[in-house]
């Protein structure tokens, strides 16, 4: 192996650590750890961690892995070091791992969201990252996503004008995938204040319903978040009001649609929207630009697009709906 290719251990083996890309065709852009690895020649997986047998050793066979592990904690007799961790695991089990992680003093740990269930915890292995001084990136991956680095410049910038609203859907919970829609708020339009609350939705985890959420961002932007339910279909989407037009993110930013205020052509003097067009997203983008982040963060000491910090920020804000919403009841 070329000495000079960051090692990479992955623990555990489900979908986002590589099942998603195994049937995949090889022109597809990589939508996992060990897709976006592989397919970046200064990296090399090294390693995998997985209890299941079976699983474990279609990992390591379809992704040319090495050696496998069934535990972490087999990882601290072995002398083995890791320049990345990626933590793949159920999110039940990120604490432990975490905790393994940072014996074996890893150069960057790329953890899975959300970090912890309990924010509590989340604070203390944060706070434990940055003590080791071991950078913590957390897969938020819109963070990495060339469209929202874009829109939030051309927010920046005033390119559609005055922001005046936004509305966005989501479900299968507050913390599973509604942290995802409140960090990338947190990203366009922080801070981000929590004005009231709806009913809570129990779409698919017991104890992370989905919640309808009224927020307020900067210069009191309205945001409405409204809940859909789990078992209709996957929903993540994001509508922005401009003053210049609307733009809207569909399909979790597989797809954008622009449009643009015209004059009417029926009624003078009033102007509407027009058309607009529907454009593919750069979103399957996002696995390899957040290692190449990592890369850089590593050898030229680059912030992290989405850390530890930031991804405590939203489930703050998660652990604060929750509270308002069961208090409502």
């Amino acid at each position: 192996m070329n000495s000079s290719l960051l090692r990479v251990l992955i623990v555990g083996c489900g979908n986002i650590a590589g099942v998603f890309d195994q049937y995949r065709l090889p022109s597809n852009l990589p939508l996992t750890h060990a897709g976006a690895f592989s397919r970046d020649t200064r990296f090399s997986i090294t390693a995998c961690v997985e209890p299941d047998g079976d699983r474990r050793n279609e990992f390591m066979k379809e992704w040319n892995v090495p050696i496998g592990f069934s535990s972490i904690e087999e990882i601290l007799n072995t002398g083995e070091q890791f320049d990345i961790i990626s933590i793949c695991s159920p999110t039940a089990c990120h604490i432990h791992d975490l905790e393994i992680s940072l014996q074996i003093k890893p150069k960057l740990i790329f953890c899975e969201k959300p970090v912890t269930t309990s924010l509590d915890e989340t604070e203390r292995l944060v706070l434990e990252c940055s003590k080791a001084n071991i950078p913590l990136a957390v897969n938020y991956t819109r963070r990495w996503d060339p469209d929202i680095t874009k829109l939030h410049e051309d927010i920046q910038a005033g390119h559609w004008g005055q922001l005046r609203s936004v509305i966005g859907t989501y479900n299968k919970g507050i913390l599973n995938n509604g942290s995802h829609m409140l960090d990338l708020l947190q990203l366009l339009v922080s801070p981000l204040e929590v004005v009231k609350v709806g009913k809570p939705v129990q779409d698919f985890f017991s104890d992370d319903p989905s919640i309808p959420i009224w927020l307020e961002g900067k210069e009191e932007i309205p945001i409405h978040l409204s809940c859909g339910h789990s078992a209709d279909y996957a929903l993540f989407e994001l509508q922005l009001n401009f003053s210049n037009g609307v733009l809207n993110m569909e399909d979790g930013g597989m797809f954008w649609r622009e449009r643009r205020v015209i004059e009417s052509d029926t009624f003078k003097g009033y102007r509407k929207l027009d058309d607009g067009i529907r454009r593919a997203g750069h979103y399957p983008h996002s696995m390899l630009q957040a290692i190449d982040n990592i890369y850089h963060a590593i050898s030229q000491g680059v912030p992290l697009a989405s850390t530890g910090e930031s991804a405590l920020v939203a489930q703050r804000l998660c652990k604060k709906i929750k509270n308002m919403a069961c208090n409502s009841l």
